[in-house]
């Protein structure tokens, strides 16, 4: 709030804004594939189907044991499927740590997440903050972090990235919470 009155407005109108935390980095990352490009409510119906398929405990072992057909039975692509099991079978065979990961710094993670097949920058960027707590994490390949940040200083719908990342140095070490802060007030803003 200090470094910028915008950003300090912004809290002052959406008030508190709390974080919902998997802790357990499979089951995150699963459900990160899981919502990729679909509404909320049918990711919702599909997970629900998986946890259900997987006798109420989603875990690389038991997602290891469903084959393609099962999955598709859920609700999940066939390439989904595949990126599924990809990642079971990098948590099965040690590729995937989590224990390991959690102490590292948060660009060697994201290197680490991206060998997973259907996880990419942006997937990896919402597991350090939604699973590992870190609070220094703008994820600049979010477009509605871009346009939130556009509409708060007045650019252009199509700032460059670049301009973006400059102002978030402002928030910095706590761009994690800005970007919370600024997801919340564009879900907020009625829309036009």
């Amino acid at each position: 709030c200090e470094q910028d009155e915008d950003m300090a407005a912004i809290i002052d109108a959406v008030g508190e804004v709390r974080l919902d935390i998997e802790a357990d980095g499979f089951i995150s990352l699963a459900r990160a594939i899981c919502d990729q490009q679909i509404s909320i409510h049918a990711a919702k119906a599909i997970w629900g189907r998986l946890v259900q398929r997987c006798e109420g405990e989603v875990s690389a072992e038991t997602l290891s044991l469903l084959d393609e057909e099962e999955l598709r039975a859920c609700g999940f692509s066939a390439r989904k499927a595949s990126y599924l099991h990809d990642l079971a079978t990098k948590t099965l065979d040690g590729t995937l740590d989590f224990e390991q990961l959690a102490r590292l710094d948060d660009e060697a993670i994201i290197e680490k997440l991206v060998c997973v097949k259907g996880i990419g920058r942006w997937t990896a960027e919402m597991f350090l903050i939604f699973a590992l707590e870190r609070p220094d994490v703008f994820a600049l390949d979010d477009g509605g972090l871009r346009r939130s940040v556009c509409r708060l200083k007045g650019f252009e719908s199509n700032a460059p990235k670049e301009l973006i990342e400059l102002v978030s140095e402002q928030w910095a070490p706590y761009r994690s919470c800005a970007a919370l802060y600024l997801w919340r007030w564009m879900s907020d803003l009625p829309m036009s």
